[in-house]
């Protein structure tokens, strides 16, 4: 998983074992309610809860918060899209093809630059 990929404009995350959701708020540039119904919305995102229904959040946590931030508000998935995204661990999954997939779809470009090349001359 990327610390934080797209997310070059956020600040770096303190080197400390919990974070209030005030921090978190201001570490990911999400407002606290957001945090919340995120929780609802993605399964990996499971805060510790103490007294009083407090909630604290791990170094994983705010990892996973900015890479959810980058998939709904920089890559503009839904939040379902976003959720596919996730593995059920919270790491983004990579798109893999195999070495002929790769192979026709690189035909397929060529194809379309030589048809858009005889349609210019």
């Amino acid at each position: 998983m990327l610390e934080a990929s797209n997310n070059n404009e956020l600040p770096p995350i303190p080197s400390k074992r919990y974070f209030t959701i005030g921090e978190v708020s201001e570490l990911c540039g999400v407002k606290p309610h957001v945090l919340r119904y995120w929780e609802q919305e993605f399964s990996q995102l499971k805060p510790v809860k103490r007294r009083g229904n407090r909630r604290y959040y791990q170094r994983h946590d705010v990892i996973l918060i900015r890479e959810i931030r980058a998939l709904l508000y920089e890559q503009g998935f839904t939040i379902g899209g976003a959720r596919q995204q996730l593995t059920p661990s919270g790491e983004v999954k990579t798109v893999t093809t195999n070495k002929q997939d790769q192979k026709d779809l690189v035909r397929e470009l060529l194809r379309e630059l030589e048809d858009l090349r005889t349609l210019l001359n």
